[in-house]
């Protein structure tokens, strides 16, 4: 994937961005791989984690096929230092016109946070190429922002189910992001998601 509307349609094309917060860089290697083995294609390290970056290259190399992204990407510098570890994609949780330039400038896609509609339309005007609603508000709520923003491309975020996937989807968001209760998820159940997905 050279380009980044290539890396925005595989982040979303299973309708799920799996994220691994974990402390270290072998816990997240540790937790991605069952993960990724799975079938799910898109993942999301936080740099929250002091050693995302050294997973993220990690990842990259094992899973070529897969689209591995950073998380919690605050600024200018994170920005930067996620793309030359190997992130392809770019998540945060606030709105940062400097993340979403550096993140451009290099290739990378880029999903920052919104809370509001006006923070979408903001993110939207200043090039996202996807839109990370968090706290994920309620199903109605994507419909409602929708109904009025039909091309906003959301990815609603936090507190999600993978069960619950199909039905955001539903409700016109383009992806979800799961996190912690990916590991309470029986893989069986995300093979089965992952079948079942749009990809």
């Amino acid at each position: 994937m050279s380009y980044r509307y290539e890396i925005t349609q595989a982040v979303v094309r299973q309708g799920i961005i799996a994220i691994v917060r974990t402390g270290d860089a072998s816990s997240a290697v540790a937790a991605a791989v069952p993960l990724l083995d799975a079938g799910l294609t898109s993942l999301e390290l936080p740099l929250t984690n002091p050693q995302a970056l050294e997973a993220i290259g990690h990842l990259r190399g094992a899973y070529p096929e897969a689209v591995i992204g950073a998380g919690s990407v605050l600024d200018e510098a994170s920005a930067v230092a996620a793309v030359r570890a190997g992130a392809q994609f770019l998540v945060a949780p606030n709105l940062s016109l400097s993340v979403i330039r550096a993140g451009h400038r290099y290739g990378a896609a880029v999903l920052p946070g919104a809370g509001t509609v006006t923070e979408i339309v903001q993110a939207m005007e200043a090039g996202a190429d996807a839109v990370k609603v968090f706290p994920a508000p309620t199903t109605r709520w994507v419909e409602d922002v929708l109904a009025v923003l039909p091309h906003a491309p959301l990815v609603p975020t936090g507190g999600i189910a993978p069960g619950d996937v199909p039905g955001w989807l539903e409700a016109g968001a383009v992806a979800c992001g799961v996190g912690s209760a990916l590991g309470r998820t029986p893989l069986a159940e995300i093979e089965a998601l992952v079948s079942g997905s749009r990809g």
